[in-house]
């Protein structure tokens, strides 16, 4: 009976943490993160890189991989977001951080904390970018600057 229940206990496991097993097998919680997860996917997939005609999705700056929900209450989240640059010098890596928190600000439909990063070891400056993407005031004083604000704007807003 001992060995049975062991046996159970490892399948069970294998399949929890299968990559390959959908959010329906997975316990309730975790399935609700995994939704969660796909649903702020497609939230920040579709904003534009500010340089080039290309989305974020399209340059692999964001994949599905690189959002994480954690639920952290009844109904409140952690999102964390790790994009990668598309190279280790971009000049513009702080503007894509500032649109992902602006999308997602503007349109979460529930309640969430919101960390956003640059992928460990993709960019010379991570540590300074991301202490500024995650700092309420630098965020309000960049969207005080009409220019800045100007281009968030083109980069967040669905195409017709």
């Amino acid at each position: 009976m001992a060995l049975a229940l062991a046996l159970l206990w490892q399948a069970l496991g294998r399949v929890w943490r299968s990559p390959a097993s959908s959010a329906r097998h997975a316990p309730p919680s975790r399935a609700m993160e995994h939704d969660r997860a796909m649903e702020v996917y497609d939230i920040i997939r579709t904003i534009r890189d500010p340089e080039k005609p290309n989305t974020l999705e399209e340059l692999e700056v964001v994949t599905e991989n690189c959002v994480e929900v954690q639920e952290i209450g009844e109904d409140e989240y952690l999102v964390i977001i790790r994009f990668t640059p598309t190279v280790p010098h971009c000049s513009l890596a702080t503007l894509i951080g500032l649109c992902l928190r602006i999308k997602l600000q503007r349109c979460l439909p529930f309640r969430h904390k919101l960390e956003i990063y640059i992928s460990e070891g993709t960019h010379s400056t991570e540590e300074d970018i991301n202490k500024q993407i995650n700092d309420k005031e630098r965020v309000a004083a960049a969207m005080e600057n009409p220019n800045l604000r100007e281009i968030v704007e083109q980069c967040v807003t669905e195409p017709d």
